[in-house]
């Protein structure tokens, strides 16, 4: 089995990347057509979602990113895996949320992911992700 670490890596670093660049098609192709996300704000937050399919959650980033007036970074951090196969995985990796404006930087939020994840036609895609934020983005 060849190891499938460095391709997830990449994977969530781009969506990362999609999001701090304001990019929200590149975001979208880094999930499968039929992906879903849904997110949780706080231990007692409702759950927000599910976003069906890759074209509503570009939809959900592209809105959220609109409504932004600051520079995203979005850093991932501590990524270990549930589950590991050849075609499919389970990655859970935290998440710390910064905000830049005004020539300040400051944490805006923490949380975690969990993304299952799919290795179809020779890529790797978010299947499904759940978020789950600390604060309010």
């Amino acid at each position: 089995m060849a190891p499938v670490r460095p391709h997830i890596e990449n994977l969530l670093g781009k969506a990362s990347w999609g999001y701090d660049e304001a990019d929200p098609d590149l975001i979208a192709s880094c999930f499968a057509d039929d992906a879903r996300m849904s997110l949780r704000i706080g231990r007692d937050g409702q759950l927000i979602g599910p976003f069906e399919g890759r074209t509503a959650i570009r939809a959900l980033h592209a809105d959220s990113i609109a409504a932004q007036t600051d520079q995203r970074r979005h850093n991932l951090s501590n990524l270990w895996f549930e589950k590991e196969g050849e075609d499919e995985a389970t990655a859970v990796s935290n998440l710390t949320l910064l905000s830049i404006e005004d020539g300040a930087i400051r944490v805006l939020s923490s949380g975690w992911y969990r993304d299952q994840l799919v290795h179809r036609d020779g890529t790797w895609l978010i299947a499904d992700r759940y978020c789950y934020l600390d604060l309010p983005y």
